[in-house]
């Protein structure tokens, strides 16, 4: 990312950064009945959710993770498909990734929640996101030197 770098998500069971919440876009109004009993067989069910769509584009992250639980819920959303959490452990973060796996969920693009990246609108994160994304194919693809 321009202002902060890439991390690997580690084992731990200490809260990540920010409030207990999950910010979600790219997803149609039907898909998000789905995605919550997603999160409840990763053992997520208690976690509040925030639906972003389009008008939510230029809005920073922590005024979004500050809206109530189930904010946005059935709009439709044409943003990228994303996951972003904000003050959930590690390893819970895992078991979600291995749930959305498993359950055979459209791929999406995955970020935690930062003190850089909470003053960013979301537009922004979600470029970065897909910038990233490319990157990491691109370098999959090419042979080694």
């Amino acid at each position: 990312m321009t202002d902060a770098t890439f991390e690997k998500v580690q084992h731990s069971d200490t809260p990540m950064y920010g409030p207990s919440r999950l910010l979600l876009c790219g997803f149609p109004a039907p898909s998000q009945g789905k995605f919550k009993i997603v999160l409840e067989m990763a053992g997520l069910g208690h976690v509040p959710v925030v639906w972003a769509s389009e008008a939510d584009r230029q809005a920073p992250l922590k005024e979004l993770l500050a809206l109530p639980d189930d904010s946005g819920r059935d709009v439709d959303s044409t943003l990228p498909r994303a996951v972003i959490v904000s003050g959930i452990t590690e390893n819970q973060l895992h078991e979600l990734m291995d749930t959305c796996r498993k359950t055979g969920m459209q791929q999406a693009l995955w970020a935690a929640l930062t003190p850089t990246s909470e003053t960013w609108p979301l537009g922004r994160l979600l470029g970065e996101l897909q910038s990233e994304r490319r990157a990491l194919s691109r370098r999959k693809t090419q042979p080694p030197v």
